[in-house]
């Protein structure tokens, strides 16, 4: 019996390691490059009950995550008392013994910091935006400005990751990766969930892979991460000497294999894994496709700015979104570096603004133009926000702030978004004075959007059901047209 077992176990990995072998990629890269066709049927491992709660406002998101967190105060929270006390320590009465970070906690003062730049009001809504984002203020109208968000956690890494995953620790899935457990792909040539990089001019702070992880769902999930390079999506072309014609016999073999080995074994990667080959064939031909800017007419190029020609750019990476979106893309992630303005903000600011303004007013209108707006929910903004005092040494024209996770804006457009302003902070910009939105609230909503029952879409692991908005969340309908 021992013997038995012992030969299958071995053939089961000679298996493995021969499939492997056959596309010379690894178990990391393969787990990038799959599509949600079929759900886990075993009731112990799953419980898919979000599906169809309700219509959906929005069929797909394009999440432009200014990573670093840019400074509400310097955008879009205009206080004109920071601007009169600056300078001034902050009231004791107004931080209220906050927890701080490292860096500003052995201050001993906390002077005020009004912003260096001019404010306006625009649009229907009379939303005050800064002279740093001209083309945001052009499409106003199209916003929902939430100035009361906050969150659990006051450095990057656990806020970055609280709020891609609704957890502050890994091995969580990604909103991304719930979205595909829970609704699938449009498109059966291109992965459900796609991840997009771009570094600004400013300070950055590193994204990892564990962002736009699968966490314990499926493998099938994961968010597939597009390069700027000749290979868009790594290991996906044929290896020299290899047609098409040959993949395709040596995919129908390998298939069989698998399909033996799957029946013997009953492990369900099995099946994901025959799922990411042909995924990586039919992607063959749609992602050059896709990533081909060429055909663009002269007028998109010129909405988005010249930098959308430029692999890489956060430009770029906004045309491309909309060409996955608009393709059947589920959830496109766009993650953009450099806005972590601890000190010389002022200058640091202007570069990062000039990176995103254009080309993320551009989206709205090209989406708006080609009637994809209502159906898709675009969100910009940070993990956190800023702090109204200055870290490091205040001059007139230059001051850093720390970070601060108190009250800080995103704005939402599309999707079933009711364009405005919600929320407001206290006179001083540090405390929430009215709507406050968790990140818990913010995940819910954003199902919400998408026809989900945050509180249904559950995944049962390591004898408990976990979901993205853990076991919080309400829905801001408030902000739902």
């Amino acid at each position: 019996m021992e013997k038995e077992i012992l030969e299958r176990r071995l053939s089961m990995n000679r298996r493995r390691f021969l499939s492997r072998l056959s596309l010379g990629i690894g178990s990391v890269a393969l787990g990038s490059l799959l599509i949600p066709d079929l759900f886990s049927k075993n009731d112990e491992e799953a419980a898919i009950t979000g599906l169809a709660q309700f219509a959906p406002k929005a069929k797909r998101i394009i999440y432009l995550f200014q990573n670093g967190a840019p400074s509400q105060l310097d955008l879009f929270d205009y206080k004109p008392l920071l601007q009169k006390m600056h300078g001034e320590d902050l009231p004791a009465s107004i931080r209220m013994g906050q927890r701080l970070t490292g860096m500003t906690a052995d201050q001993k003062k906390f002077p005020l910091a009004g912003t260096y730049f001019q404010f306006n009001q625009y649009g229907q809504a009379k939303a005050w935006i800064s002279e740093l984002l001209p083309y945001t203020a052009g499409v106003v109208d199209d916003l929902c400005i939430v100035k009361s968000l906050y969150t659990e956690a006051i450095n990057h890494d656990p806020a970055l990751t609280f709020f891609q995953t609704g957890a502050q620790v890994g091995n969580r899935p990604s909103m991304g990766a719930w979205l595909s457990y829970g609704l699938g792909s449009e498109n059966k040539n291109l992965p459900a969930f796609c991840v997009l990089l771009s570094k600004g001019k400013g300070n950055g702070q590193g994204v990892y892979s564990k962002l736009w992880s699968n966490g314990f769902l499926d493998s099938i999930h994961q968010g597939v991460q597009f390069s700027s390079g000749d290979s868009p999506v790594l290991y996906l072309n044929n290896p020299d000497g290899m047609n098409k014609t040959d993949r395709r016999l040596m995919l129908d073999k390998l298939a069989e294999l698998n399909e033996a080995s799957y029946k013997e074994f009953g492990d369900p990667e099995i099946n994901t894994r025959i799922q990411q080959y042909e995924m990586a064939y039919r992607m063959q031909t749609a992602v050059p496709e896709i990533t081909d800017m060429s055909k663009e007419p002269e007028s998109i190029i010129k909405l988005y700015g010249p930098d959308c020609l430029v692999p890489g750019t956060f430009a770029a990476n906004c045309l491309l979104a909309r060409k996955l979106s608009e393709n059947g893309v589920r959830f496109v992630q766009l993650y953009h570096q450099g806005w972590d303005a601890h000190g010389n903000l002022p200058n640091e600011i202007k570069g990062q603004c000039k990176d995103v303004d254009q080309s993320s007013a551009a989206l709205i209108t090209d989406l708006k133009q080609r009637g994809l707006l209502d159906e898709t929910l675009v969100i910009w903004g940070g993990e956190f926000g800023r702090t109204n005092y200055c870290q490091g040494l205040l001059t007139k024209d230059n001051y850093g702030r720390d970070h601060h996770p108190r009250c800080f804006t995103v704005w939402m457009a599309g999707g079933g978004i009711k364009p405005g302003v919600y929320g407001e902070t206290d006179d001083f910009g540090y405390n929430i004075a009215q709507n406050p939105v968790h990140v818990h609230d913010f995940h819910a909503t954003i199902l919400a959007l998408m026809g989900i029952d945050h509180e249904k879409l559950t995944f049962r692991h390591l004898g408990r059901r976990y979901r993205l908005t853990d076991v919080a969340g309400t829905v801001v309908k408030d902000i739902m047209a």
